[in-house]
């Protein structure tokens, strides 16, 4: 099973954001930085679980663990439903991308257990263009 760790993160909300893809794969690592624009923390914890989906089709990776410190995601994920509209297009999009996969799990972890995909998101927050 491929281990999947993802965060997004936002300077400001909405602000400057970018997403961090960590994934272990096989003995062999994945990092991902991914500038986002301005976008809320919200938003910016969707595109990363988005961008890290992407990642893994890319890869062919066919049976994936995902790990993430945003409970709002982990739950519209778990639930296939979000309550706040806003956030309706970019369910719609990871779900389509998960029912590509044999099997997908989601799970939150607590921020401390998320430390080199935070990173990866901080780390891409300045790569945005003004």
């Amino acid at each position: 099973m491929i281990e999947v760790y993802v965060d997004g993160a936002s300077a400001g909300n909405p602000g400057p954001s970018g997403a961090g893809v960590f994934i272990k794969a096989d003995g062999n690592v994945i990092r991902a930085s991914q500038p986002l624009g301005n976008l809320t923390n919200h938003e910016a914890e969707f595109e990363a679980l988005i961008h890290a989906l992407s990642i893994c089709i890319d890869n062919e990776f066919q049976s994936i663990s995902i790990r993430t410190d945003s409970q709002l995601v982990s739950s519209s994920v778990d639930n296939r439903y979000v309550k706040n509209r806003n956030y309706q297009p970019y369910l719609t999009h990871a779900l389509a991308l998960v029912d590509r996969f044999e099997l997908c799990f989601i799970k939150w972890i607590p921020s401390s257990k998320n430390k080199v995909a935070d990173e990866l998101a901080r780390k891409a927050i300045p790569l945005n263009t003004a």
